[in-house]
């Protein structure tokens, strides 16, 4: 799988992350993101992000 780097994401995208708690079983949240967590460029579980909902989670897909 190509891994999304943090240089591909920004501010208002709309995105698929795995929840903390959704990470055993896969299931994916899509959402607007507000806020960019992780600081590094890349990180091998996927860029942590807050959505506008208030969620956090790496970030699996950028739906285009």
């Amino acid at each position: 799988m190509n891994a999304i780097k943090r240089s591909d994401i920004q501010t208002g995208i709309l995105v698929k992350i795995v929840l903390k708690e959704d990470q055993r079983s896969g299931e994916l949240t899509e959402g607007i993101v507000k806020d960019i967590l992780t600081k590094s460029p890349k990180h091998p579980h996927g860029i942590k992000v807050r959505l506008e909902t208030g969620e956090i989670g790496r970030v699996k897909e950028i739906v285009e």
